[in-house]
């Protein structure tokens, strides 16, 4: 849960300054106690004066002209990137180029030229106008993922009108090594600037911990708080400060009590991560030999070696969108063969699961945003397999696609928010019919296609497990959306978000059964919401018979190290004696007590 940043401030009589501890969101886990670099960029101010007729003709021109510029310095942080680390040097790589292309042709530029052409606005005011609609657009959205590329669009815009205004962007270039940077917001653009060892953690107002600088931190290994409110106020260069990259704590002017205590904390929790990783190669099992698959959440392909670096031994989910994010069309059959290929080629054999489409009513990619009209209730619109079967050459592409990349590799297909028999059915019929062509085409596949499955995330079909087991291959719990939707709580609602329960009973019941249908059926049934990632529900799940989770990578050896310590048995017991219970509150405390107790 994200825990709402605040600000308090306390006098220390020991320290010159006044101590201050701000807590934002923690993006990337780590304890660093170091010097502020306090990042002073210019703010871009916006003439809105309007231009004469005769201006039309020029101003388009400086427009692109700025575009050109703009382009040639991403293609430039592209060609520095390349002396990272590399996996971080491929993820800044694609998004650099999904910055180029943003700027290529696309709506952002399109709209501005159409704003200086008929309203006469300049060009610095047009853009600026164009990038507000967009990004406020795209940050109104419910999934957190698609919010968090509003700072895409407005980075690339910004560079836009610093460009448009004859800026330059080089406010970064003179960090000091070993600096903890300050700043309003950070781009991974602005990252790719850092040479090694230049930045040893950052703090920003602004960002959440689902955006592309957070992924990136996190690839780095870099500790970052992000959605800090007021960092900057109060903060000099130079300035010692402590952050906390795991809680979201940063202090201003640490005392030396704290300078202390932060400094055992960073010891303790090297030694800790150090420990973890002698997990990495010893087997996922109970204490008394039950053996549990632990698999990855793959959201991006730059979390795939962090992934194989933590010891998965699979991808439980492959979420498809991050091939249509950032573009203004639909990638066809050999690009996403391309994109999926390259995973599954990577996994060296190991299993794949590659969820289908999941966008539609506020998850709406830029190239169906004209295609698609938003409901008033996007959570319950057109989504997922409802959107996959209303436009079926999308899934048609996207199982042209996969089957072709399961040649390399072990792979399932999974297809999100399923409710009933006939979505299995039909898509089954387009998944053959794609898997016919494709033969007929002389495109080698396997000769027995890849499981076809659905995921479990509403409740009816949870309560309708027994009939779509019929017409299924496997089953993926989805636990935030069965969560979501079974309480009638968005998560994302400031107002009703503490109310998100996932140990309400009801809940635990839809997970529970599931589990035991798919048993009964013999088909193999996984969780792969964030309940998986969390130590605490692991005994729980043991309890229910369940032996394959799917989580974030960075969580894998933390659930690893929590069901080594367990006994199958006595977590079967446990989890009978929590489905007795009517109360969450109770729920919590006994499970609190087992895993103290265990």
């Amino acid at each position: 849960m994200q825990v709402p940043p605040t600000d308090q401030t306390v006098s220390d009589e020991n320290n010159s300054g006044v101590r201050r501890v701000i807590t934002g969101l923690g993006a990337s886990g780590g304890i660093v106690i170091g010097r502020a670099f306090v990042l002073d960029r210019q703010i871009v101010h916006v003439s809105r004066k309007p231009i004469s007729q005769d201006a039309v003709q020029a101003e388009c021109k400086r427009l692109h002209d700025g575009v050109a510029e703009s382009i040639d310095q991403l293609k430039r942080l592209k060609s520095q990137s390349s002396s990272a680390e590399s996996a971080a040097s491929e993820e800044l790589g694609f998004l650099m180029d999904a910055y180029i292309h943003m700027l290529t042709q696309s709506r952002l530029v399109r709209g501005a030229e159409e704003l200086i052409v008929s309203r006469k606005l300049n060009a610095v005011h047009a853009v600026s106008e164009v990038i507000d609609a967009i990004a406020e657009q795209f940050s109104g959205m419910e999934d957190s993922y698609l919010a968090a590329r509003a700072t895409d669009i407005r980075e690339v815009g910004l560079r836009l009108m610093r460009c448009l205004i004859g800026e330059t962007d080089r406010a970064m270039d003179n960090a000091p090594q070993g600096s903890i940077l300050i700043a309003e917001d950070v781009s991974p653009a602005d990252m790719a600037r850092f040479e090694p060892g230049q930045l040893t953690a950052f703090v920003t107002a602004l960002g959440g911990a689902e955006g592309h600088t957070a992924i990136m931190a996190r690839s780095l290994g870099i500790p970052a708080v992000l959605g800090a409110a007021d960092i900057v106020r109060g903060v000099a260069g130079g300035d010692q400060i402590i952050i906390d990259g795991g809680r979201g704590e940063v202090i201003l002017s640490p005392s030396d009590a704290d300078i202390e205590h932060y400094t055992q904390r960073r010891a303790d929790w090297l030694a800790a991560r150090e420990k973890l990783a002698s997990l990495r190669d010893v087997p996922s099992s109970t204490r008394d030999g039950i053996d549990i698959d632990l698999h990855a959440n793959i959201e991006l392909p730059i979390e795939l070696a962090a992934a194989l670096e933590n010891g998965a031994t699979g991808i439980g989910l492959l979420r498809s969108e991050f091939m249509f994010m950032n573009k203004d069309y639909l990638p066809d059959e050999d690009e996403q063969y391309e994109e999926l290929a390259d995973i599954v080629k990577r996994m060296d054999g190991k299993p794949v699961t590659i969820r289908t489409l999941d966008i539609g009513g506020e998850k709406l990619a830029v190239a169906l945003q004209d295609e698609i009209v938003s409901g008033p209730n996007p959570a319950l619109g057109l989504r997922g397999i409802r959107l996959s079967l209303r436009k079926p050459e999308l899934l048609e592409a996207q199982f042209a696609a996969i089957l072709r990349a399961s040649l390399h590799g072990s792979v399932r297909v999974l297809l999100p928010m399923v409710v009933n028999v006939h979505e299995m059915t039909r898509a089954r019929q387009i998944y053959e019919a794609v898997a016919k062509r494709l033969r007929k085409d002389g495109h080698p596949i396997p000769e027995t296609l890849p499981p076809l499955g659905a995921m479990i995330e509403i409740p009816a079909a949870a309560l309708a497990a027994d009939t779509l087991a019929r017409d299924s291959d496997f089953f993926a719990i989805g636990t935030n959306d069965l969560t979501q939707y079974t309480l009638a709580i968005d998560r994302t609602d400031d107002q009703v978000a503490g109310m998100f329960d996932p140990l309400h009973p009801a809940v635990l019941r839809l997970i529970r059964d599931v589990i035991k249908v798919a048993r009964e059926r013999d088909i193999p049934v996984s969780v792969c919401g964030e309940m998986a990632g969390d130590p605490r529900y692991v005994p729980l799940f043991i309890g229910f018979g369940l032996r394959n989770l799917s989580m974030s990578p960075v969580n894998l050896l933390l659930v690893k190290q929590r069901l080594r310590r367990l006994d199958s048995r006595n977590s079967e017991h446990q989890a009978n004696r929590v489905m007795e219970q009517w109360d969450s509150a109770r729920i919590a405390m006994m499970l609190d007590d087992f895993n103290d107790l265990a």
